[in-house]
């Protein structure tokens, strides 16, 4: 099973983490809803509304899941459009944004066709984050506004032990009583795969974006990533 085994690399971990969240599709948003005690709905807006984006500006949702973010982005007055890898995110999605089966590292858009893009929980998922850092470039227009959002650890000690229990012990408890229970013991082994913040954020830089900034939610248990696409002096 995926979480009794050594985190997979490359394309092997495309692989596996397609056929994880085909699994996890059916009851997806009812275990994000408990597990987080419904605080990720705050957390979606939060990144929304740091797009500052002009009314009907167009916004990639990737890795949209069941369209959770693609709502939020209609509901702010943009025009949200969705890949996801997963087909089986795609036939449970609730959203009447276009959508499309996609790898985020090789999306079907044209380049410096979109105005922003937001992506949910998912940083850890992708094969390497400099090529989708740079897939994101390619995509965005210049002045472009990107919002990333994935969990984070606490500085407070106390906090920080705390969000460890919870998140390595009962989290795959939730998920198995609800879910798939390898899924959701993959999903704290998972944080592995991110890079230290300041890495993180010199990666972005590195693809062209500026105003880099990331800031804690939630006592610092979830981090939202925000950026610009740089625009080229005259």
């Amino acid at each position: 099973m995926l979480a009794e085994s050594p985190l997979p690399e490359g394309d092997e971990k495309v692989r596996a983490v397609q056929s994880m969240f085909d699994a996890i599709a059916p009851r997806y948003d009812l275990v994000n809803r408990v597990m987080t005690f419904r605080m990720d709905v705050g957390w979606r807006r939060a990144a929304v509304r740091s797009l500052r984006l002009s009314p009907h500006a167009v916004v990639l949702d990737l890795a949209y899941g069941t369209g959770d973010l693609c709502r939020d982005v209609a509901t702010a007055g943009y025009r949200p459009v969705g890949f996801d890898l997963s087909w089986g995110m795609l036939a449970h999605a609730r959203t009447e944004a276009p959508l499309a089966q996609a790898d985020a590292l090789r999306l079907p858009v044209a380049d410096g066709s979109s105005d922003g893009a937001v992506c949910g929980f998912a940083l850890r998922n992708f094969a390497a984050l400099p090529p989708f850092f740079a897939e994101l470039a390619r995509s965005l227009r210049p002045g472009g506004r990107i919002a990333l959002l994935d969990v984070a650890e606490p500085a407070n000690p106390v906090l920080r032990a705390g969000h460890s229990v919870y998140f390595g012990k009962v989290v795959p408890r939730i998920g198995g009583l609800l879910s798939d229970g390898a899924a959701y013991r993959y999903l704290p082994r998972s944080v592995a795969y991110l890079p230290p913040p300041a890495q993180l954020l010199d990666e972005l830089g590195a693809a062209g974006f500026t105003a880099v900034e990331r800031r804690l939610l939630s006592g610092g248990i979830t981090q939202l990533i925000t950026a610009t696409r740089e625009v080229a002096a005259a």
